[in-house]
């Protein structure tokens, strides 16, 4: 994983500055969300989707005009062609011709809408394009194997060269504009904004009011009912329910790599600043009296079998290989920091986490479904705070710590999910 791109070195460093109880209070998601601010979306071409949108309406009460059933590719990817055409397009529809603009804050995705969405169609002659470049670039790279002394003069002009072809290359595929379905569906109400990189998310806590992205009003927020098969899905709703009845109950384990960096050290970016974070979640789960907290600082991750009774969890790094360390409690919340861990969720050979954790008994995780960069991951001290409060649902635990949208990150879970009751 890429560490956190340069642009956004200035704004991480307030990132820490949420603390504040009664910036919390005045962030802008104003808690908790209840089920008729909900639409729920389903994908009739899609196998056991209606179907699990309908019991997901019943038990959680959502109202019958809620639901919208779209025509979806059944797959986990789509065009942007079939993504502004018969996904976007038609929840604005829905949304104005019910009268719900305003009234709606949530988006539900279903088992069965794809994960992700492809950039923008290449021209023919953009296509021609990549392909000379990418030949060019592979002669490129044999030269550069065949030159044995690495002080050759020649390298450097070689490599340089590849950096610009590698860059043109990106360019002319929009690589980045590859994003999830739901990151990009959380800007619906947005019709017109950059398809390129990200868009800052004005309800992130870390970014106040420096924020340079769509304004509040314009931004839903987005959630997940999904997973390897329809049985998981109906596991999460359920566990759910029967969880905020009684509070959720467990050991909570956060995995860093390092013990805590010194204070002085507070200022760093990128893998610094996210190890850190991990280390705050820690305290303020132990500081809340939830459950007890476990905290893992070395470089090998937990281990098979060391963590019985998860209620919560968060760590890195282990790419695409999940390692079964743990024993799930129903209503059971984490994820794990790494690239790609949600780029399936369907996949029977992937050990990716997001889909393993959900096959082991997670009832709400989240991932990237493509390279996100670290900071784009939700903070961990931010997110785990928020969900020991017992203020706000899920969806708004994750809003309220995630920074951008348009981008690579997919929330798996009932957006409505409290964990922990509110004390007061």
């Amino acid at each position: 994983m890429r560490i956190i791109r340069s642009c956004n070195r200035r704004v991480i460093l307030f990132l820490f500055l949420w603390f504040s109880v009664i910036y919390w209070g005045s962030a802008g998601v104003c808690g908790a969300l209840e089920p008729q601010q909900i639409l729920v979306i389903a994908n009739k071409n899609a196998a056991k989707s209606v179907g699990l949108a309908k019991y997901y309406v019943e038990k959680r009460g959502v109202p019958e005009k809620n639901l919208l059933v779209l025509w979806l590719p059944d797959a986990e990817w789509c065009s942007r062609e079939a993504y502004d055409r018969k996904a976007a397009a038609r929840v604005r529809e829905h949304l104005r011709k019910e009268d719900l603009v305003g009234k709606i804050r949530c988006l539900v995705t279903v088992y069965g809408v794809p994960l992700k969405v492809q950039p923008t169609a290449m021209t023919s002659e953009e296509r021609k394009q990549v392909e000379d470049s990418t030949k060019r670039l592979r002669a490129l790279r044999e030269q550069v194997k065949s030159i044995k002394d690495k002080n050759d003069n020649k390298l450097k002009g070689l490599k340089d060269e590849i950096d610009a072809l590698q860059k043109r290359i990106s360019a002319l595929t929009r690589s980045d504009e590859r994003s999830s379905l739901d990151s990009e569906l959380a800007l619906v109400l947005e019709e017109n904004y950059s398809l390129a990189g990200w868009i800052p998310n004005p309800y992130f806590i870390g970014f106040g009011d420096r924020h340079s992205g769509i304004a509040k009003e314009k931004v839903l927020l987005v959630s997940r009912l999904d997973g390897p098969t329809e049985e998981t899905v109906k596991r999460v709703i359920d566990e759910s329910l029967e969880t905020e009845k009684r509070g959720l109950t467990g050991k909570a384990y956060f995995d860093a790599r390092q013990p805590r960096p010194p204070e002085e050290n507070k200022g760093k970016t990128g893998y610094a600043l996210y190890d850190r974070s991990i280390h705050r979640a820690a305290d303020l789960v132990k500081k809340s009296g939830r459950m007890p907290v476990f905290v893992n600082d070395g470089q090998e991750l937990f281990q098979p079998g060391e963590c019985p009774d998860a209620a919560l969890y968060c760590g890195w790094y282990s790419l695409a290989r999940y390692v079964a360390a743990f024993k799930w409690r129903p209503g059971s919340v984490g994820y794990h920091i790494a690239s790609s861990e949600c780029q399936t969720l369907k996949r029977k050979d992937s050990q990716v986490w997001c889909k393993r954790m959900l096959e082991e008994g997670v009832a709400a995780t989240l991932g990237p479904v493509g390279e996100p960069y670290v900071g784009a991951f939700p903070v961990p001290e931010m997110f785990f705070g928020l969900l020991v409060d017992g203020s706000w649902t899920l969806a708004e635990c994750y809003a309220l710590s995630q920074p951008f949208w348009s981008w690579q990150m997919v929330l798996v879970g009932d957006p409505l999910y409290r964990p922990f009751q509110k004390r007061n």
